[in-house]
């Protein structure tokens, strides 16, 4: 196979795996947005409930050893390598790795299906400033296209939610969730548009009529506008209107974060529990088989230009002033 390519890096957030790690982990993300310690350690707390250990490292680990598998079987037999914005392996220690491994061209895989700034743009700064860091600005980096509308990803999507629908069969609700961002944000990208139509192409496959789009997570102030409405605050509304049942899709993450492990399994099963509403969390698509088919598909046919997703100008920029 004549792939132009000699590597393949997987690049994502990065988070800690002890709780030695989570201050300075957070501090990481954190830096030069002026947040208050005592903010901070509420966020530690957070991860204090799993050990300080965050779901994403293992779950990356689990989809390139899936990758692995699957490129030893089918090809092309490129070496596969791991760096992350926040936390070890960290972007410009993995590519220094590869300089020394005598990788000249890689193809990105990000662990976001969507288009926003903190989802793709920034993480190709984040490139940028490790080739910068680490002396290799002559390694080419190429990203695959993002993957929202990508049949496989969806198919990965909807098996996820079949699954939970067997364990809660009489389910009266599917809800999407998805990271909120600020409204300006939104606006300047795609992402509201291709969380939407995701959405509606897994309940479909699911036959789930009766579904909707929500959001976690949000960090700004009560000032900044941001994407809502929130996962609780849309529970308690629905167990108002009558509303008993729900299975809960993150279909924003790629892979179980802190966020889904706090934000859902956490608040948002109390909350259920508290209000005598059934609720089962659909898994993440993580190392799912298509999803890693997919993966694969996508690089064997790197060579055609249709494949390759180059950022438009003024797509997804860079927020005006960085939310906090």
């Amino acid at each position: 196979m004549n792939v132009p390519y000699d590597a393949l890096l997987v690049v994502s957030f990065g988070g800690p795996e002890g709780m030695d790690e989570v201050m300075p982990f957070l501090q990481t993300v954190l830096q030069g947005r002026n947040i208050p310690e005592d903010r901070l350690r509420v966020v530690a707390h957070h991860y204090e409930l799993f050990g300080g250990v965050s779901p994403l490292n293992g779950q990356n680990r689990a989809l390139i050893a899936a990758l692995r598998t699957e490129l030893d079987k089918s090809g092309p037999n490129l070496p596969i390598y791991w760096g992350n914005r926040n936390w070890t392996p960290l972007l410009a220690e993995t590519l220094q790795q590869m300089k020394q491994d005598g990788i000249k061209r890689a193809l990105a895989f990000f662990t976001s299906a969507y288009s926003s700034y903190s989802g793709c743009r920034q993480y190709r700064e984040d490139i940028a400033r490790a080739q910068q860091a680490g002396g290799v600005q002559e390694m080419v980096i190429e990203k695959l296209p993002n993957f929202c509308d990508r049949p496989e990803f969806i198919e990965a999507m909807a098996d996820r939610v079949r699954v939970a629908m067997a364990e809660l069969p009489k389910v009266e609700q599917l809800i999407f969730t998805a990271h909120s961002i600020p409204v300006s944000m939104a606006e300047a990208s795609p992402y509201l548009r291709q969380l939407k139509e995701a959405s509606a192409r897994v309940a479909a496959a699911c036959g789930m009529s009766n579904w909707t789009l929500v959001y976690q997570s949000r960090s700004g102030p009560p000032t900044q506008p941001w994407l809502a409405p929130d996962i609780c605050d849309y529970l308690r509304e629905q167990h108002a209107a009558g509303v008993r049942s729900v299975i809960i899709c993150p279909i924003g993450f790629i892979s179980d974060h802190m966020e889904v492990l706090y934000d859902l399994d956490t608040e948002a099963r109390v909350l259920c529990d508290q209000l005598g509403m059934k609720m089962v969390r659909a898994g993440t698509a993580g190392a799912h088989p298509r999803l890693v088919s997919m993966i694969c598909d996508m690089v064997l046919h790197s060579p055609t230009t249709e494949i390759l997703a180059h950022c438009e100008p003024g797509c997804c920029p860079a927020p005006a002033s960085r939310p906090r």
